[in-house]
């Protein structure tokens, strides 16, 4: 199957945190799936990081590579889809991966509740 971890999700994986429930762990240790990090979810840690807001050390993209995670690009098509979306989640970065995983038949990996309010397949990350 092919997922999309939620940034919060990236960072709780990167960091070893123990937020992440055992079906989320498993799925996202299994090497049969794919387990995409969004372009958005780089953006906005490095947003968050330059604001003091956040604190991870290094490069986001090479902690993806080190993670074996696959970068997803923003394409176009899902700028327009995350424009076009309702506005149930106020955060943009949010409603990107949204509009990602519709466009590309992923699940969403995720801790945000307010994520349920889309048509989008998830898993819960606790």
């Amino acid at each position: 199957m092919d997922f999309l971890l939620d940034t919060h999700v990236f960072l709780w994986w990167d960091s070893s945190a123990r937020e992440l429930g055992r079906e989320a762990v498993s799925v996202i240790a299994d090497a049969e799936n794919r387990v995409f990090v969004s372009a958005a979810s780089v953006w906005e840690i490095a947003i968050k990081q330059k604001a003091r807001r956040l604190s991870f050390a290094g490069s986001p993209a090479e902690a993806i590579a080190r993670n074996g995670f696959l970068p997803l690009a923003i394409l176009p098509i899902h700028a327009e889809r995350a424009a076009a979306l309702p506005p149930l989640h106020q955060d943009p970065f949010d409603r990107m991966l949204v509009a990602q995983a519709q466009a590309a038949a992923l699940t969403l990996i995720t801790a945000d509740k307010r994520v349920s309010a889309y048509a989008v397949p998830r898993l819960w990350a606790r």
